[in-house]
């Protein structure tokens, strides 16, 4: 079809969204490791000052070099389509098919590894802040996966500093982000309704809080110290696993075999919620692709089989557990949930990953579709976590929400 046939398709889609909170769409299982960050951050949750590039890279498991396309989209703060029109917020054009790819080299797995940066030939850039999705387009026009993103401006700076919880029924369990945000080169009118706030913890938008007002103004400064409304479930700092060495046990590793591809079997692992807290350094649930004897680990490193295996009594009142972490997008999807095993009396799952170091963690979901990530793992005050805090400003009569400030802490200085 016609690149201008796909871009009736996303207009028809954002049209029938009308006010509707847009979401992400994970990728099926031929897409694998989606790399999304900027020139100096490794995180997957891209948040660019405006001008920074923007790289995604992803692998294909087809063997047949397809093409792909992209389209961005701008958002409002609550992830409702802005009012801007595409030439208001972009400088040239989308809509185009990621040209740069390379197949995979020496691996028993095959694979295309493609690459997208912007700016660059046909997408100069972006002009304006805020909130963005990036929709990636098979060539049969089907929307294959797409990834959220933000773009900052320094215009007020946002003070972060995490407490133990003021709830003394979760001191030991919960943290509490305060924020002042000092507004003293830049006017704000009405900021209690027209600043928003979001703040994220390890870059996890699935339990980022938002829509908090600031509690009070102190001069220039407004100031958000809550009790509960920007408290967190401290959690638990990752498990992890390296195997940048598919012919040996590394790192979290037990043993291997060698099947269609390498075959790795995790350490058996078991709750920690009743366990005493115990220092485990981590990378916030993040990963880093690593192979050994490789010049260019983006088309060297190979997909190997990972299982993973929980000891846990078999739950029986409609929940269900999954593993997660970065590497994923923290999906709850049918591949990286955990079925019980009758003989093993383990609960179990199996699926490829690219070679690498990987934070991961289990957590149960119950029969309404509530998430509890510390209900395997547990939660502690004293876990180490990130915290960004992004804030919003929409003018009198703007027509889209700027992001103006990022502010940025870790539990690691928590504080009484």
């Amino acid at each position: 079809m016609t690149s201008q046939f796909k871009y009736f398709i996303v207009l028809v889609f954002i049209s029938f969204l009308g006010n509707a909170q847009v979401e992400e769409i994970n990728p099926p299982n031929y897409i694998k490791t989606i790399s999304f960050k900027g020139s100096t951050t490794e995180s997957q949750l891209p948040i660019l000052k405006l001008g920074e590039p923007l790289l995604l890279e992803f692998d294909a498991l087809l063997g047949n070099e397809p093409d792909f396309y992209y389209v961005i989209e701008h958002y409002n703060y609550d992830w409702t389509p802005s009012n801007l029109v595409k030439s208001e917020y972009l400088s040239g054009f989308d809509n185009q098919r990621i040209q740069d790819y390379k197949n995979s080299f020496n691996t028993y797995q095959i694979y295309s590894h493609y690459i997208l940066q912007i700016p660059n030939q046909q997408t100069r850039g972006l002009l304006v802040t805020g909130n963005y999705l990036i929709s990636i387009f098979n060539d049969d026009d089907q929307l294959v996966f797409s990834r959220k993103f933000m773009i900052y401006e320094d215009r007020v700076s946002v003070g972060v500093s995490v407490k133990r919880s003021r709830d003394v029924k979760s001191i030991d369990q919960k943290q509490s982000v305060d924020i002042v945000i000092n507004n003293s080169n830049f006017n704000f009118n009405n900021p209690l309704e027209n600043v928003k706030s979001l703040i994220v913890q390890n870059n996890n938008l699935n339990t980022a809080i938002s829509n908090v007002k600031p509690q009070y103004t102190l001069g220039n400064q407004l100031v958000y110290k809550y009790t509960t409304e920007t408290s967190f479930w401290g959690g638990n700092e990752y498990l992890y696993f390296e195997n940048k060495d598919v012919r040996a046990a590394n790192v979290g590793v037990q043993f291997i075999d060698l099947k269609d591809i390498y075959h790795n079997y995790l350490f058996i692992n078991t709750p920690r919620a009743n366990q005493i807290y115990t220092y485990n350094p981590d990378i916030n649930g993040n990963f880093v692709i690593t192979a050994v004897d490789s010049e260019d680990v983006s088309i060297e490193a190979d997909y190997t089989m990972i299982h993973f295996a929980l000891e846990h009594p078999e739950l029986t009142n409609g929940e269900s557990i999954y593993v997660y972490g970065n590497y994923n997008n923290y999906a709850l999807e049918p591949d990286n949930q955990l079925l019980y095993n009758a003989e093993t009396r383990l609960y179990e799952t199996a699926f490829r990953l690219k070679q690498g170091f990987y934070n991961y963690k289990y957590v149960v979901v119950d029969k309404n579709g509530v998430l509890n990530e510390g209900a395997i793992s547990g939660n502690y005050y004293q876990t180490e976590n990130n915290y960004k805090v992004l804030v919003y400003y929409r003018d009198l009569g703007a027509r889209y929400d700027r992001l103006i400030g990022l502010g940025e802490a870790s539990s690691v200085d928590i504080s009484n």
